[in-house]
């Protein structure tokens, strides 16, 4: 990642500032785990049995744990490290609620987490191409994530994303390997896992929705378990729900404080036809979310739900 200051015409290279030490990544990542990556940080060096976790965080989109672990330099196995930390989770559950309920000071419950959803999140200045290629499945629950630090205070993070649709369950072959076990348990979900509830004709309607969406820049769609969201920048904030014969498109307004304010992100919809249903719940602290719910189905004008969809864009392309 090369960056460089625009002066005028002319482009002036930014120098790099690496990072001396791992504990520095650490520190600023930690520091920051919520605007980088959209999740909860909840404890540092996390020690367990003879492991120790670098940062232990909670991710409430998919309520989730989530494992992040920083290296400088190569000469490790980040497939090794990984699934040996996958199944130490879910060898010791009780332990991650315990430590997330005492820091926390809250009350999570073991029917409360989706072990499914669990993943570790590598940070470092470079990955190897071995590094990179051992992890080149479509099926492993990690991410690997290179920091770059400029002299100008500027951070860069770019994710290596894997381009296979090889399963690495079907690469090891041993039976009672922690690959196997871990995968037992720990799922990564894809976009046929939700498609394949659709009819022929509600699919082609998807397929066409997805073109238009892959045209708007700076998106990306992830799946999840139960959906597929729509992610622009570090978050989603567009969600499809799919059904047989429509898929329910869920627009995230924002967030009603008990003292009747709103968040910074706040959304009203400009929806002339009025087919956006307005949706909200409470959670025990008062504080009340919000959603448009739209229903798409055959009959549906897709130009029309990309009008919609684009001004949600635009309303998080307002808040950078």
């Amino acid at each position: 990642m090369d960056l460089y200051n625009l002066k005028k015409e002319n482009l002036e290279p930014v120098d790099r500032d690496p990072f001396k030490l791992e504990r520095d990544i650490q520190s600023l990542v930690e520091n920051n785990m919520e605007t980088l990556f959209d999740i909860e940080f909840v404890k540092s060096e996390f020690s367990l049995g003879e492991f120790r976790l670098d940062s232990l965080c909670f991710d409430h989109d998919s309520n989730s744990f989530v494992i992040v672990e920083y290296k400088k330099g190569s000469s490790y196995s980040v497939i090794d490290q990984g699934y040996s930390y996958l199944s130490l989770m879910l060898n010791n559950k009780s332990d991650f609620i315990l430590e997330y309920n005492e820091t926390k000071n809250k009350s999570l419950k073991r029917g409360d987490i989706d072990w499914s959803q669990s993943r570790i999140i590598f940070i470092s200045p470079s990955f190897s191409h071995y590094q990179k290629n051992s992890v080149n499945f479509k099926d492993v629950p990690f991410e690997l994530w290179e920091i770059k630090r400029f002299s100008n205070g500027t951070i860069g993070l770019d994710q290596h994303i894997s381009s296979s649709e090889e399963s690495i369950q079907k690469i090891d072959n041993r039976k009672d390997s922690v690959i196997k076990n871990v995968g037992k348990e720990v799922k990564i979900y894809d976009e046929k896992d939700h498609i394949s509830k659709c009819s022929e004709t509600m699919l082609g309607c998807w397929v066409e929705l997805r073109q238009h969406l892959s045209e708007v820049d700076e998106t990306e769609l992830v799946p999840k378990k139960h959906y597929i969201g729509l992610k622009y920048g570090r978050k989603s904030s567009i969600y499809f729900w799919f059904k047989k014969e429509s898929i329910t498109i869920e627009i995230n307004r924002g967030l009603i404080k008990p003292d009747g304010s709103k968040s910074k992100s706040y959304f009203n919809i400009d929806d002339p036809k009025n087919i956006s249903v307005e949706k909200s719940w409470k959670w025990k602290t008062g504080t009340k979310g919000t959603t448009y719910q739209i229903s798409f189905n055959k009959n549906s004008d897709i130009h029309y739900l990309i009008f919609l969809i684009k001004q949600k864009l635009k309303n998080l392309s307002n808040r950078k």
